[in-house]
């Protein structure tokens, strides 16, 4: 059983971690999640700025407003980083109101 957690980068945060993706050990919350992602970049570098500006998928599913740390991680999530321009807005609707898709290239 494959319970890392992937992590993939889009747009900014693709260009700031140098990947589109990587692995990172199990984690409970997207909080710890993030908190391990900043470990291994390093407080206040490029990545670290991006994160905060950015919304996430967690198995292809919007958190909504929760908070990362009551966002729970099942063994083996796909966290998808989104920075505004690459769907990571706080509003995930289209001007019609509807989900607007996300594609993954």
């Amino acid at each position: 059983m494959n319970d890392v957690v992937l992590v993939r980068y889009w747009a900014a945060a693709k260009a700031a971690a140098g990947r589109p993706e990587e692995q990172f050990p199990p984690a409970a919350t997207l909080a710890e999640l993030l908190d391990a992602v900043r470990d291994r970049y390093g407080a206040g570098s490029p990545l670290d700025v991006v994160l905060g500006r950015c919304s996430y998928l967690v198995d292809e599913v919007s958190p909504g407003t929760r908070a990362p740390a009551e966002v729970a991680l099942a063994p083996g999530a796909v966290v998808d980083v989104l920075p505004p321009f690459a769907g990571g807005s706080e509003d995930h609707r289209g001007t019609s109101g509807d989900a607007v898709p996300l594609v993954h290239a």
